[in-house]
């Protein structure tokens, strides 16, 4: 492993149940319906990345694996921020935005749990998604990824990283927005994983504007951390422990866009603000797999220091 790739502590046995499992013709009938979304989504070819039908299929996934989506404002803001629903394009400054100059489009950062987080995310807002390479190469999850548009990044060095935050300010800066997860991989809760600071920065060239998101699960109320798709799990296997839920709900919140004036903020202090705000009031699963980590855990020194996207 490079010094530079990141490393987490969670691993499959951090994922339990939170509640008894449904019994096994429920669990049966929930894979032949998620087996019959990804082929509607398959045969939309290309055309599966258009905003609507991306949201729609996005839903449809949640939908045939018994996932209730629930989704709310933050009711407090963190750092320089408006209101939730005031939208991403509140001008920098004192002065507006010319009309005739095209604003940038939005970064939203979110804390990375499960595979869930995507169709999440794009049930929500169907933006641009960055992923690391290797989703790319996943059966099926490569092929739905690459026609959702999605926008791969190379994690095996840090001489790629100047190119793929350049990109992303391109791609910003064209008014697209796009979604990141700056823990680079995935934890089995919120308080877990420290924020990689290169996202930030591209948002910094761009002058755009930084949308936290907080993704968090519960079964039947209780925070839990069942849907978790943890260290060298198989996909199928994850997909297996979802299917078999009860009351699975993935709960996401949008906290206010950070919109700091131009030279305000570093992309250190950036990436803390974003990342006290996806944190905050976030109610953590208390029970474990017999050997699981621990919520709360600090992260190793040198991943508090990662620059990883």
């Amino acid at each position: 492993m490079s010094t530079w790739e990141v490393r987490s502590e969670c691993t499959p046995r951090c994922a339990a149940h939170a509640a008894p499992r449904v019994p096994f013709t429920e669990t049966a009938r929930r894979c032949a319906a998620f087996a019959r979304a990804a082929g509607r989504a398959l045969r939309d070819g290309e055309r599966m990345a258009e905003p609507a039908r991306l949201r729609a299929h996005a839903r449809a996934v949640l939908a045939s694996v018994g996932v209730r989506l629930v989704v709310e404002a933050a009711r407090d803001g963190v750092g320089l921020a408006v209101p939730y629903g005031a939208g991403s394009a509140v001008p920098h400054g004192a002065d507006a935005t010319p009309a005739s100059q095209a604003r940038p489009g939005t970064l939203v950062v979110a804390n990375h749990i499960s595979w869930l987080d995507i169709p999440a995310l794009l049930a929500v807002e169907p933006v641009t998604l960055l992923a690391k390479r290797e989703v790319g190469d996943w059966p099926l999850v490569g092929t739905l990824a690459r026609r959702a548009g999605t926008r791969f990044i190379d994690r095996a060095g840090p001489r790629q990283l100047p190119t793929a935050v350049a990109g992303l300010a391109d791609l910003l800066r064209s008014g697209r927005s796009v979604a990141a997860f700056p823990q680079a991989t995935t934890w089995c809760s919120v308080a877990h994983g420290a924020f990689r600071r290169a996202t930030f920065q591209a948002a910094l060239d761009a002058d755009a504007p930084v949308r936290p998101v907080t993704i968090a699960y519960e079964q039947l109320g209780m925070p839990s951390t069942v849907a978790g798709f943890l260290g060298d799990e198989e996909f199928l296997s994850s997909v297996r422990r979802v299917v078999g839920a009860r009351g699975l709900t993935v709960r996401v919140t949008v906290h206010p866009p950070l919109l700091p004036p131009p030279g305000a903020h570093d992309r250190r202090t950036l990436a803390a603000l974003a990342r006290a705000a996806v944190s905050r009031t976030v109610r953590e699963p208390v029970r474990y797999a017999p050997g699981a980590c621990r919520v709360g855990a600090a992260p190793a020194p040198d991943q508090a220091l990662g620059t990883y996207l």
